[in-house]
């Protein structure tokens, strides 16, 4: 009697231990719903019996086992993200470094770049000072990834500015334009480029752009932003082509409106106002962490066909025409 008591304490034990064990995965983690289901249920099933078998207890092992592999989508990968101190960038390097990468996060905010590493662990997050609009800058935090890691997996090129919010052409000019285009555009082809510098001789890699809806309608946002998301999904889609017989994939990821404290001074919005942005979607808001999942879809191996793609998140934002329909 003393050694089923002993045994069936112990093993009460080791699930309680487990199911802990998985609360802390889902505060940490964003793992797929359908096997938490599965999971909790095995470990239900498994505390309303009286004799806990070794081959239970090593079947709900290895299904532990298979959760963690399942949400590290990019363990062992390594990724490069611009613009990553904050908004966009920061929710993608925070959901990467979750997933299992190793980020670089480069960005001219070196005081939210460093506290955002610091948050993250020094160990498998580090960041460097980068201009995307200065070659130099960009090549170095390229050669800095592959020198701490040993090689670059994932290119975000995510740095981006919105520019002067000024509707009328006469009122913009040259040099406003140009200086969007510079970061926007020039950026973007100089992450391509000094990523796949270092991806060719590899056989391998991701590289994507944060684009955005305005990217395919106009009269979204200034001339000059609207023109330079055009432009980097034409990039994106001829570096698809060339660099596509090195496999490697080339996309970029389109939001709708983020409702950040930026965008709303922008757009003069506010919280009616913003309400209002999203009433395509009843009941759903876009913020960064949803851009998030969707750069690591586009990073994973779970995308391994999808190149030359601009992927839209933007709530069906794109494809309703508001002044004219039967709905």
């Amino acid at each position: 009697m003393s050694s089923y008591s002993n045994l069936h304490a112990g093993s009460f034990i080791l699930i309680s231990g487990i199911q802990a064990s998985i609360y802390l995965w889902q505060v940490f983690l964003k793992s797929q719903l359908l096997l938490e289901g599965m999971l909790n249920g095995f470990i239900t099933s498994l505390t309303n019996v009286k004799y806990y078998s070794f081959t239970n207890v090593f079947i709900l092992v290895l299904s532990l086992l298979f959760k963690f592999i399942y949400t590290h989508w990019l363990q062992g990968k390594v990724a490069l993200i611009t613009g990553g101190a904050s908004g966009i960038g920061e929710s993608t390097a925070r959901l990467f470094s979750r997933h299992g990468a190793k980020v670089v996060i480069a960005d001219i905010q070196d005081n939210l770049g460093l506290s955002v590493c610091k948050d993250l662990s020094p160990t498998s997050a580090s960041f460097v000072h980068c201009d995307v609009t200065n070659e130099k800058e960009v090549e170095n935090a390229v050669n800095l990834a592959v020198a701490t890691h040993g090689k670059l997996d994932i290119m975000f090129n995510n740095a981006g500015i919105a520019g002067e919010a000024k509707p009328h052409i006469l009122d913009n000019d040259k040099t406003e334009f140009e200086r969007v285009l510079n970061v926007n555009v020039v950026g973007a082809f100089l992450g391509t480029k000094h990523a796949a510098r270092v991806m060719i001789p590899a056989g391998n890699g991701s590289i994507i752009t944060t684009a955005s809806v305005c990217s395919t309608v106009g009269g979204g946002a200034s001339h000059a932003y609207t023109s330079s998301k055009h432009a980097v999904v034409g990039l994106a889609r001829n570096a698809a082509v060339e660099l596509g017989k090195y496999g490697i994939r080339v996309n970029c990821v389109s939001p709708y409106l983020v409702a950040t404290p930026l965008a709303k001074d922008l757009f003069k919005l506010d919280d009616d106002g913003v309400s209002g942005v999203y009433s395509n979607l009843k009941g759903k808001v876009l913020n960064a962490e949803d851009v998030a999942e969707a750069a690591l879809y586009l990073a994973g191996d779970e995308s391994k066909y999808v190149s030359g793609h601009n992927l839209l998140v933007d709530g069906g934002f794109t494809v309703v025409n508001p002044s004219f329909g039967i709905f």
